[in-house]
């Protein structure tokens, strides 16, 4: 008795020694998991007649003759792709994840017959030789693009075997290349107002110092690029406040008929001196939400404003709230303008895209406030729905 407990301590001790070496080698969880796994499997096979609880005959042929038959379970319910090959690169087992991700793969085979990124059957190749851990990061294009940080480990113990995972990162690429993207993109939207101003600045210092009339002119334009920047920054500002807030739905209640009512009273200026009329649909009664107030108004007086500026041609605009029995509302703003190619409608909603950059710039427009109408609806759990066709206008609808 005290042989066997003796026995399983050790085993104990190998499988937090053997998860902790991988883990200071690969800096991940899951491969440290698996590690740990695998030194444990000879507690988890049946132990003969070393072992008080069990005997040969209650252990049974079927789990004496498949040592696997531990890492099959234990791997069965990962999310993530796991192979187990043999020695010499062959496949002892495949998981449904990895049956998912990249199809069956006949036992027995080489694991080059289906997986074919050179680096992974490097790592593989260099992993069987010398025992060691490896990872490697590759990129599958079909059917759609995956990214996935691969490890191998190799079993702890009498089992002979390496363990193959492949962990999903393309989210976490995504996102990163999405920071990067915005951080370029930001940038690039400062620095022209900035490298503006500079010469301005250095024009006054200089050549016209003495020149009444050009400095009214240049201070003019560099009052614009300073309400420029601070449009910009004020958008900044508002995209992070609400990233930070993004999984908190509000819980307030909102009337949409008196809300609307109000963004399109304080955009009739602004469409009177584009010469455009805001023409409103609402019913007589209460059409209730959850929502936040202030930023439902700004989803509207963005889109109201858009339609007017970009829909200018159109000379009309309608703002349509519909709240039929049964149905969640939507409320429905159109332009009659020129409308946007197809091309680009699914980009809109991203960070600085701009369907006409000049024109963008000349109305004022900083190429965040489609992110940001993005961003508040998904908050409130709405969705954003663009309609549009060349000669004909455009329809932006907001869904609850």
């Amino acid at each position: 008795m005290g042989a066997w407990i003796r026995r399983r301590g050790i085993h104990l001790l190998i499988a937090a020694a053997s998860a902790a070496s991988v883990y200071l080698l690969s800096a991940s969880a899951s491969a440290a998991m698996a590690a740990g796994i695998i030194a444990l499997l000879p507690l988890l096979r049946p132990a003969g007649r070393t072992a008080p609880a069990a005997t040969p005959a209650a252990a049974g042929p079927a789990a004496r003759s498949d040592p696997l038959a531990s890492a099959r379970a234990a791997f069965a319910g990962f999310d993530s792709p796991v192979l187990l090959l043999n020695a010499t690169g062959n496949l002892l087992y495949q998981n449904p994840a990895a049956i998912h991700a990249f199809g069956e793969i006949g036992k027995g085979q080489h694991i080059s017959a289906r997986i074919r990124q050179p680096a992974v059957l490097a790592m593989v190749k260099e992993s069987l030789a010398s025992g060691d851990p490896g990872s490697t990061e590759i990129t599958t294009p079909m059917p759609s693009e995956n990214v996935y940080l691969v490890r191998i480990v190799k079993a702890q113990g009498a089992a002979d075997f390496f363990v193959l995972i492949f962990r999903d990162i393309s989210e976490t690429r995504r996102i990163d290349r999405m920071r990067t993207d915005f951080v370029a993109n930001a940038s690039h939207e400062l620095r022209t107002p900035l490298a503006s101003m500079r010469g301005f600045i250095e024009t006054l210092q200089g050549p016209a110092r003495n020149d009444a009339k050009a400095q009214e002119r240049f201070l003019g334009i560099m009052h614009e690029q300073v309400n420029r920047m601070s449009r910009l920054v004020d958008d900044l500002l508002s995209l992070s406040r609400l990233e930070l807030k993004a999984r908190l739905a509000p819980d307030g209640a909102v009337d949409l008929v008196p809300l609307i009512g109000s963004v399109c009273d304080a955009l009739a200026p602004l469409a009177d001196d584009l010469g455009v009329e805001i023409v409103r649909h609402v019913p007589a009664g209460p059409v209730m939400v959850q929502g936040d107030a202030d930023e439902l108004t700004q989803v509207f007086e963005n889109l109201i404003e858009n339609a007017c500026k970009y829909g200018q041609e159109g000379k009309t605009v309608d703002v349509t709230l519909t709240a039929e029995d049964g149905r969640p509302p939507e409320v429905d703003i159109r332009d009659h303008g020129t409308g946007i190619p197809e091309e680009h409608v699914p980009r809109l909603t991203e960070r600085f895209y701009r369907v006409n950059v000049e024109s963008s710039r000349s109305k004022k427009g900083t190429g965040l406030g489609l992110a940001i109408v993005k961003h508040i609806l998904t908050r409130h759990r709405a969705r954003l729905v663009i309609r549009s066709e060349l000669g004909k206008g455009s329809t932006f609808t907001v869904r609850f």
